[in-house]
């Protein structure tokens, strides 16, 4: 997985944005949790498929962004969790161990 950091607020707009071109994909990710880790662990060994971009959040560092993501996406905040973000809006939510690559593609694949 080639993940891009999400580390500033002004990002979430550019995947706004972009996710009317292309879908985004963020990753909400604890540094502090096993089940967080294994999820990562999980999405590290799979490879991003053409044409979706993905991000990744550290929540310990970045709080302030995951409010921001629940707030803009309507979602309550889960760690780990990770979204799909297609024409401006969460079309897909999962978290904890219903994070499963196959799944998320799947949805990225959705027009």
């Amino acid at each position: 997985m080639n993940w891009i950091p999400l580390q500033d607020e002004k990002q979430l707009d550019e995947i706004v944005a972009n996710s009317n071109t292309i879908p985004q994909v963020i990753f909400k990710h604890s540094t502090r949790c096993a089940v967080s880790s294994m999820a990562k662990n999980r999405l590290d060994r799979k490879e991003a498929p053409e044409g979706v971009n993905f991000y990744i959040l550290d929540l310990i560092r970045h709080r302030n962004i995951s409010n921001r993501i629940a707030s803009d996406f309507g979602v309550s905040h889960q760690s780990p969790q990770v979204l799909v973000i297609n024409n401006g809006e969460c079309i897909y939510n999962e978290s904890h161990s219903g994070i499963i690559f196959d799944e998320i593609e799947a949805a990225a694949m959705q027009k």
